[in-house]
């Protein structure tokens, strides 16, 4: 087999990789999106969507972890190329774990649905608007090598996580006013912590996105290594 036929492979491989990621991180989305509207709209079978489709997520996990160790053993692939296919993989555990989170959503979700409605609900709303705006921007720092966009992505997780401790801290106090409901606002307290964690994920897969362009692993240390480079 001639060297351009091997290169073209390659490259194919890596290509069809990378765009499996991006199709899985549509369906998280939606995951996600159909979770938190079958909450606020009341829709069940919205819920439902997003429970059953998070099988989809799982399988397109095990299918980019093979397809990367196939090009990872057949290629030997070198440095920009090696990191995108490393990050690939290590976005498609975070994409999985954001759908978990979805999942997760919409099973506490339809608890809430089969108690009286509250109007509490929409105090997720912010949360969830910044958490989607996260995920978004990751996936897109990802498949653009968008560095600056991956940055930004800590700030504003910091400011995802203060909405999340002032709606919880909201909830809270409502609790004690209003035990009859208690069931209710402890399981939107639970969907509230669910979306600040796909926060974390979004940093986590904006990381990734800078490994594979820079070659910085900033894991634990946060942006700031990049400037001490």
């Amino acid at each position: 087999m001639g060297e351009g036929h091997i290169l073209a492979d390659f490259e194919s491989a890596l290509k069809h990789a990378k765009k499996s990621v991006l199709t899985m991180a549509s369906i998280a989305s939606e995951n996600l999106n159909n979770s938190v509207k079958g909450l606020l709209e009341r829709n069940e079978d919205l819920c439902n969507d997003a429970i059953a489709e998070d099988e989809e997520v799982n399988a397109f996990e095990r299918s980019i972890d093979k397809e990367g160790m196939e090009i990872l053993a057949r290629f030997n692939p070198l440095a920009t190329d090696l990191r995108t296919v490393v990050a690939a993989m290590k976005v498609s555990t975070n994409l999985e774990r954001i759908s978990d989170q979805a999942e997760n959503i919409a099973r506490r979700a339809r608890k809430v649905l089969n108690k009286p409605e509250v109007p509490e609900v929409h105090l997720i709303e912010p949360v969830y608007q910044l958490a989607t705006e996260l995920l978004e921007d990751s996936i897109r720092s990802f498949a653009e090598s968008d560095v600056d966009l991956a940055i930004g992505l800590y700030d504003r997780d910091q400011e995802l996580d203060r909405l999340h401790r002032k709606a919880i801290k909201k909830l809270t106090k409502i609790m004690e006013k209003d035990s009859g409901n208690l069931r209710t606002y402890l399981n939107l307290i639970f969907i509230i912590r669910c979306l600040e964690r796909v926060g974390d994920h979004a940093v986590n897969i904006g990381e990734d996105a800078i490994y594979m362009a820079r070659a910085s692993d900033i894991r634990h240390v946060g942006p700031s290594a990049l400037e001490e480079e």
